[in-house]
């Protein structure tokens, strides 16, 4: 197809956990397949623990201060993995867990985000939500339909993501539909403060420039980790004076008023969409500032 890209290809066969820590190693994970709604289980978790501990096959592309982030080649893929470790000395895990959930104060550091809505839950622990991001102009933006999952352990506290559908929320006009393999949050406790890692594996659609994933590791991602980390600064007295005791993340409880997912509209569905060819715009013609 030259103007259509298909996205979003029917469900892959699922395969048990072992094969999924195998495909792992080559950078790919199988244990969490697109369109295909899980909950996910120990080995789930253990995998993301081994993928921030396990830095073999791993280039190290960023290192100043207190953050350092990597990229993997995916066989599979056109697009790298990346993994980011943040040390926040003075920041908890429990305020940093609170900021990457709270959806009220999320506009106040995510400028990316032009949309955020949750189409509904599927138990205290896993829900879909829509998410539609603007990108470095004159980039197009993208948008993405996902099923989110959260673990809090005391210790370490986790919150994972990757793509399904939803039959209420196909393709729009305006956004390219994107598709997110596996995306990864572990935050752990520290003797001072808490790390907060991050990795993920996507693939935007469309037809984007090689230097970008290069801006995206070494400027954008950096810059990102740093307003998180002042954002997270800010969230005690922001919280105090904005529903202070609604955390639903926590308080299953708090629940009650949430739409149920129905699953049966969660079906794995094809797309055809217009195929965005942005790889001609010119490192020189964008300006991160625009957005961060």
């Amino acid at each position: 197809m030259s103007s259509c890209e298909r996205l979003l290809l029917k469900l892959p066969e699922k395969v048990g956990d072992q094969k999924g820590v195998d495909d792992a190693k080559n950078g790919q994970y199988s244990g969490v397949l697109v369109n295909q709604v899980k909950i996910l289980e120990d080995a789930d978790f253990l995998y993301i623990k081994n993928l921030f501990e396990n830095n073999d096959d791993w280039a190290c592309v960023y290192d100043k201060k207190t953050t350092k982030v990597w990229t993997r080649n995916v066989p599979t893929s056109d697009f790298c993995m990346i993994k980011a470790n943040c040390h926040m000395p003075d920041v908890s895990a429990s305020v940093a867990y609170d900021v990457l959930h709270d959806p009220l104060y999320r506009p106040k550091w995510d400028h990316y985000m032009l949309n955020a809505e949750e189409v509904g839950l599927i138990n205290p622990n896993n829900d879909i939500c829509y998410y539609a991001v603007g990108g470095m102009p004159p980039f197009r933006s993208r948008d993405f339909v996902m099923q989110r999952s959260w673990l809090d352990t005391g210790h370490e506290k986790f919150i994972c993501s990757h793509s399904v559908c939803h039959e209420k929320y196909p393709p729009v006009k305006g956004y390219v539909r994107g598709v997110v393999f596996f995306t990864a949050y572990l935050i752990r406790e520290a003797d001072v403060g808490c790390h907060l890692m991050y990795a993920t594996h996507s693939d935007p659609k469309g037809k984007l420039p090689a230097w970008l994933i290069n801006r995206l590791t070494r400027v954008i991602g950096p810059r990102m980790l740093k307003k998180l980390h002042k954002a997270c600064l800010k969230y005690p007295a922001w919280k105090a004076s904005n529903q202070p005791t609604w955390k639903p993340w926590i308080y299953p409880e708090q629940q009650a008023s949430s739409v149920r997912i129905n699953l049966s509209d969660c079906q794995p569905r094809n797309y055809e969409q217009e195929l965005i060819d942005e790889s001609s715009v010119d490192a020189k013609d964008v300006n991160d500032d625009d957005v961060l």
